[in-house]
């Protein structure tokens, strides 16, 4: 049996990211995490939670918006942003989100919802934005080969910028999805964002 501290935030928002840094990096020493994901559309939170982690030997990747996704060809991170993040050995990790993709492209067309838009508003329900962005970002890093699914991982998400959330987990791949477990809540906001 084990007990371990969850942070609970009172609401959700960017507000949150230095507490959720601080609790990411007390799990990796406890557990002995060797991969985190964090969603950071800018780079910023990739760059805060790297300067709390460098030197401890975890590996850290960075997904954005995919391009696309705010108009235009552009992603939501600045080349400038990118390369100083790959030169202090962050991975960047850009490309189509997994909890909605061409699903997302289904319904603003057609109306209704797919399956995937499901399971993404499910975790939702669960912890909100955080959470699910979460999952999304470490089944996107799993595709790409830049994590294990055979081992715990650490993944970061957040609500309007920032950090709000944080879990340890058993990836998986997209194909096999339902293969991911959530193993711990790290840290979440007891109420999801309106």
């Amino acid at each position: 049996m084990r007990v371990k501290e969850i942070v609970y935030f009172d609401k959700a928002g960017p507000e949150n990211t230095t507490a959720v840094i601080e609790a990411v990096k007390r799990r990796c020493t406890e557990l002995g995490i060797k991969h985190v994901v964090v969603a950071s559309d800018s780079g910023e939170t990739a760059l805060r939670l790297w300067e709390a982690i460098q030197n401890t030997g975890v590996s850290l990747i960075c997904v954005p918006q995919h391009a696309g996704y705010m108009g235009g060809d552009n992603t939501s991170i600045a080349p400038e942003k990118r390369k100083d993040l790959e030169a202090k050995g962050i991975q960047v990790l850009v490309c189509a989100h997994a909890l909605s993709g061409v699903g997302r492209s289904i319904t603003k067309k057609f109306g209704g919802v797919t399956p995937v838009e499901i399971i993404a508003h499910t975790l939702r329900r669960f912890g909100g934005d955080g959470i699910k962005v979460a999952v999304e970002v470490s089944v996107m890093a799993a595709d790409a080969g830049l994590i294990p699914t055979d081992r715990e991982i650490i993944a970061v998400g957040g609500s309007g910028g920032g950090a709000d959330a944080a879990i340890v987990l058993k990836a998986a791949h997209m194909n096999n999805f339902f293969d991911l477990e959530i193993r711990e809540i790290i840290a979440k906001p007891r109420q999801r964002e309106q």
